[in-house]
């Protein structure tokens, strides 16, 4: 028996990877062909995007809690939201909602600290990097964080929106994505949080000269361990 997985969605490729990743392990916990139940929920991410650029966190909040609400009639028992950036309005989503959220930067900094990093740099859009999502988390945590330089802020910002979101992966923006990974790691630090939900299917962990803290597959891990409820129902693979 496990608990049902609600999912408030806001870009396609972040929320596949989030979905297939359960899915995946799952199996490799529950055996096979076996995973929690689980619903998804987004508006068009137009409605985020229109918010997002007013810095209108408020209606960003409103539109996960709806989605939220409808994974709840569906029969959802806890929510996640594979999606860095609309963190930032986590907190009123999760007072206006009906059911217990995960959330993404807690679950990275608790990563982070399992491994027993001290200084990660943090990679994402320029909400995100310049918020308040990871950083009180990471503190939390006794571990410090690292964004890039302005023009750096900038380009990894474009990159993002312009392509990486959109399913679109080119060699020049993993190239130069990998060079600030590099700085970081000249800088002090000894990981990388890819706080991008999307940042995963561009950078891979073999060409990076960090450690890398996937927050995408790190959220749905622990969502996945969440809705495990007992011991006794990991079964014996199949």
């Amino acid at each position: 028996m496990t608990q049902h997985i609600g999912i408030v969605a806001c870009t396609a490729e972040g929320a596949a990877l989030c979905y297939r990743t359960i899915c995946s392990e799952g199996e490799i916990l529950l055996g096979r062909y076996v995973h929690p139940e689980i619903t998804m929920h987004t508006y068009p991410l137009h409605e985020y995007m229109r918010r997002i650029e007013k810095e209108d966190w408020d209606g960003v909040a409103d539109l996960m809690s709806a989605s939220a609400e409808k994974a709840a009639r569906a029969g959802a028992d806890f929510i996640i939201c594979p999606d860095n950036t609309i963190h930032q309005a986590y907190d009123r989503a999760v007072q206006i909602s009906s059911l217990p959220w995960l959330h993404i930067a807690e679950e990275v900094a608790a990563e982070a600290a399992q491994r027993q990093y001290r200084r990660v740099g943090l990679l994402g859009t320029r909400y995100l990097m310049e918020g308040p999502v990871y950083p009180p988390k990471l503190t939390t945590r006794n571990l410090e964080v690292e964004i890039p330089g302005e023009h750096s802020l900038g380009r990894i910002h474009q990159i993002i929106i312009n392509e990486v979101i959109h399913g679109h992966l080119t060699s020049a923006s993993r190239c130069y994505l990998m060079e600030v990974i590099w700085q970081m790691r000249e800088q002090g630090c000894d990981a990388v949080i890819l706080g991008c939900t999307e940042l995963p299917l561009l950078i891979k962990q073999k060409y990076a000269a960090l450690p890398l803290l996937d927050s995408t597959r790190i959220l749905a891990k622990a969502a996945l361990r969440r809705a495990i409820v007992y011991a006794g129902s990991v079964p014996n693979r199949a």
